[in-house]
């Protein structure tokens, strides 16, 4: 377990929290009011028996269930993952908070075992789901409405059918699982522990990779050299990870006889594998017109013969470098929120008055943003890693969109709300640009316009270029790692083959930036989850022009939308748009966006 055992800068040091304001803190007392809560106890109680008795009922019997008795069953496991769902929330959030203390780690461990063990007699339901006949199915279906809203879940768990495994060996399975997960503890809790130092003072990962975004470039390159010291020092235990941790995948993925890696996810994502890879083929076709092209023009306006990778997230020369304050942020959200549509803002208020944002960078804290779901019957909590630039405002308008998205799919219910990842990132872009295009209205100059253009930019090469990017190199990474063991060298090769294609000719690269793989989550926690970036930025591109042509009535049919959560297909959702993402045009519409500002930008030069 790795600790801080000296003060990291503090919120009003140079360079990092400054200023601020009263940054909010998460209230974790919907869920549960301590770790010794009684109610805690009740809950696990509950689980327990709840599970013994599921399994008692119906193991050996779904087949013969007719459409009440299977609709009485689907509910009764719904209500297990509600309380399930919300031991587990609690207990992640709270280890989130400070992933470096060995209480709260050993908390969250023993609740993850202690469920694993109640819940693998369930094993059972998906299992004995997929050998009923379709057709039996589908007159269950037929006779009752109420199980029929289920139909979108039973496709998912049918589609898992030709890979699906004896009933002991899922059941082995499930409970290995908490050792993969063990693995990801390891990563978390060694990159919440690494510590960095620049100019004296010393800083968390969060600290670090914000100084690459400060206007003085001596600053930039000091963090740049410290990240890539760091992570070279501790470049053999992230290697571990990766090689067990993508071993295991390709065991699972060989066993039930998976054709590839990258299966699993579109299967959990119900996209087509040719849209996906549509997605991935015009965005990097686009390289050339996008990233290269704009970080040529970055170079220009830099006035560098060379640009270095600690100058890919730098601040223009003529930038106002001014910190936003927290309160400045919720004003400039919310007010692109409730100006698309006051229902927005009325949902989104909540989580700045109620305790639903964690807002500060403190030691030992996770690294990055997210917006957790938690459950139906609570409601989501945003974690962020605020220090006042303005990308954080644009993360903060990201996961408070994810945020309104994950409460208005409530009413889904538990198993239905969950929205697959390619349109989970809907919301949350749309967010974005809803607050980009409020700031750019409000552009004063031509030089704050070209900030402003310049910024977005950025921020959707860093979407869609560098996401798609990430996930070329997890697909180099798993295909080589069934080859055998990876070294550090190997994974760096890998990782600067796409660093370089995708950025272009404009870099160089430092000696060091090969180890810069190591510190993405998404590698570990959720493989191949980085493309419904890509995708989601694409969509919410062509959603967007959609509004702006004024189509009628354009917020109810999203707010139908987004309270869908995982009941409908992509294709189905997007209709009413008149848009269809397996459309290969689609993709280059989206794309279009970035170009149409990158001429813009270019224009400006003339």
């Amino acid at each position: 377990m790795l600790h801080l055992p000296f003060p990291v800068r503090d919120a009003n040091a140079k360079g990092g929290n400054r200023d601020l304001g009263n940054l909010p803190e998460w209230d974790l007392s919907d869920l549960y009011s301590g770790e010794d809560a009684p109610e805690l106890k009740r809950d696990l109680d509950w689980l327990d028996a709840a599970c013994a008795s599921f399994a008692a009922d119906y193991e050996g019997k779904l087949a013969g269930l007719d459409a009440a008795g299977l609709l009485a069953c689907v509910q009764r496991n719904e209500k297990i993952s509600n309380v399930a769902g919300r031991i587990m929330s609690f207990a992640g959030l709270r280890y989130y908070q400070k992933t470096t203390d060995a209480a709260r780690a050993k908390f969250m461990g023993d609740l993850q075992e202690k469920i694993t063990n109640f819940t693998t007699p369930l094993v059972f339901f998906t299992l004995e789901l997929n050998r009923i006949e379709d057709a039996v199915l589908a007159a269950r279906f037929a006779e009752n409405e109420d199980l029929a809203r289920y139909k979108p879940v039973f496709d998912r768990i049918r589609a898992m059918k030709p890979y699906q495994l004896s009933d002991e060996m899922e059941k082995l399975l499930h409970d290995l699982g908490v050792v993969g997960d063990a693995w990801e503890r390891l990563f978390d809790e060694t990159i919440a522990g690494l510590s960095f130092i620049v100019d004296g003072e010393v800083l968390t990962i969060e600290g670090t990779l914000n100084l690459l975004t400060e206007q003085d470039r001596a600053t930039r390159e000091a963090a740049a050299q410290e990240l890539a010291r760091v992570f070279g020092e501790n470049i053999k235990v992230f290697a571990r990870v990766h090689n067990t941790q993508v071993k295991e995948k390709e065991i699972l993925d060989r066993w039930r006889k998976m054709p590839t890696a990258q299966t699993a996810r579109h299967l959990s994502n119900d996209v087509e594998p040719e849209v996906v890879e549509a997605l991935r083929e015009a965005v990097v076709a686009a390289y050339p017109r996008l990233s290269h092209r704009y970080y040529e023009l970055k170079r220009k306006w830099l006035g560098l013969d060379r640009m270095q990778v600690w100058d890919r997230n730098a601040p223009l020369p003529m930038e106002d470098t001014k910190i936003v304050g927290w309160d400045e942020a919720e004003k400039i959200v919310m007010e692109a929120y409730a100006g698309f549509d006051p229902r927005m803002g009325d949902l989104a208020q909540p989580f700045f008055r109620r305790g639903w944002i964690d807002a500060g960078v403190k030691p030992g804290k996770a690294p990055g943003a997210f917006a957790h779901p938690t459950v139906t019957n609570v409601h989501p909590y945003v974690m962020l890693n605020y220090l006042g630039k303005p990308r954080d405002v644009m993360t903060l308008a990201h996961e408070l969109g994810h945020g309104v998205h994950q409460v208005l799919a409530a009413g889904q219910g538990e198993m239905l709300s969950s929205t697959p990842l390619t349109l989970a990132e809907t919301a949350s872009v749309f967010g974005e640009m809803l607050t980009f295009r409020k700031l750019l209205s409000k552009a004063e100059t031509p030089a704050q316009r070209k900030v402003l253009l310049a910024g977005k930019v950025e921020d959707m090469i860093n979407t869609v270029v560098r996401q798609i990017a990430f996930y070329d190199f997890e697909c180099k990474l798993h295909a080589a790692r069934r080859q055998g063991e990876l070294t550090p060298e190997d994974i760096g090769a890998l990782w600067m083959r796409v660093q370089a294609q995708s950025l272009g000719p404009a870099f160089d690269f430092i000696e060091g930036y090969e180890s810069f793989w190591a510190y993405i989550p998404h590698f570990v926690h959720s493989p191949f989850y980085v493309y419904a970036y890509a995708f989601g930025d694409g969509l919410v591109n062509a959603l967007y022009s959609v509004y702006a042509e004024g189509k009628p009535g354009f917020e109810d049919l999203y707010f139908d939308m987004l309270k869908a959560g995982g009941s409908k297909h992509h294709k189905e959702l997007l209709a009413p748009f008149g848009l269809d993402a397996s459309d290969p045009a689609f993709w280059d519409k989206g794309l279009s966006m970035i170009e149409g500002f990158i001429d813009e930008l270019e224009a400006m030069e003339a």
